[in-house]
């Protein structure tokens, strides 16, 4: 009787480290997308300045860009101003469109209405678009 109850012992044990180890799996399995979700992102020295010439930029036009992994959009509206922002609708995240015809970004999820300068015209936007700072050396535009 007493192997019966060593064997018993032997088997909860056995059963307790695995049910242990499936638990600590199954912890990390779902808590690393959420600690990844809530940390905050990792700054490199990549894309902290993105260099784009000032001919890919005529008057009038948009230029679709990427600034620290995120969707950018560089503009210039008149003679030598250039304007960047976030091409990221502060709505539900959809990327904005550049309507030339209309000189304004529309959001082709919801109908979201964008200046040049990245105020909401109209739609459901909480807030203006993401400005970023843009600077002209020689021919080319630093932003960031």
């Amino acid at each position: 009787m007493s192997d019966s109850s060593e064997t018993q012992a032997e088997r909860r044990t056995f059963l307790g480290i695995l049910l242990g180890g499936f638990s600590v799996a199954l912890v990390a399995a779902f808590g690393w997308p959420v600690f990844r979700f809530l940390a905050p992102r990792e700054q490199t020295g990549q894309d902290q300045q993105v260099r784009v010439p000032r001919e890919q930029v005529p008057v009038g036009t948009a230029h679709f860009f990427s600034y620290q992994g995120r969707p950018a959009v560089l503009l210039q509206p008149a003679v030598g101003e250039f304007v960047a922002l976030s091409a990221v609708c502060t709505h539900l995240g959809c990327i904005v469109k550049w309507d030339a015809a209309k000189g304004e970004f529309l959001c082709p999820c919801h109908g979201g209405q964008f200046s040049t300068a990245g105020q909401v015209l109209g739609g459901p936007p909480p807030k203006a678009l993401e400005p970023y700072p843009v600077a002209v050396v020689d021919q080319e535009l630093l932003i960031g």
